[in-house]
């Protein structure tokens, strides 16, 4: 895993209203306007990748793109509803999109397809 990428650089907010070190530091998250996923959201990775989500805030335009990662387990459901607390303890609303099929297959066992099947806001 070589780390999240958009348009083929490593992402990060320029701003500095993300983590910019986040997508160093945790190769599976980065942060910033529009937080990314890539690889695997497991069991393995979970607790790695909410560390590297608190110290970002959440994002700007209310988008966690989940379309990069490539495997996920139960772990993923955990991290997604950890991240839906959060914002809703911050008053911002948030938004999956891009959730591969298993992830998809995953919240609908057990009970919470909304949670991937919720519009997505288009940014602002």
């Amino acid at each position: 895993m070589t780390g999240v990428r958009e348009n083929g650089r490593r992402a990060a907010a320029e701003d500095g209203s993300g983590c910019a070190v986040c997508a160093v530091e945790n190769p599976n998250f980065a942060a910033g306007e529009r937080w990314l996923l890539a690889g695997a959201l497991t069991v393995d990775t979970a607790a790695s990748i909410l560390r590297s989500s608190r110290d970002a805030p959440l994002p700007r335009s209310g988008i966690v793109d989940l379309a990069g990662l490539d495997a996920v387990d139960s772990a993923a459901v955990a991290v997604l509803l950890a991240w839906l607390r959060r914002a809703a303890l911050e008053g911002v609303e948030l938004s999956f999109s891009g959730a591969p099929a298993s992830l998809a297959a995953l919240a609908e066992l057990y009970g919470v397809e909304d949670l991937v099947y919720r519009p997505v806001r288009s940014a602002a």
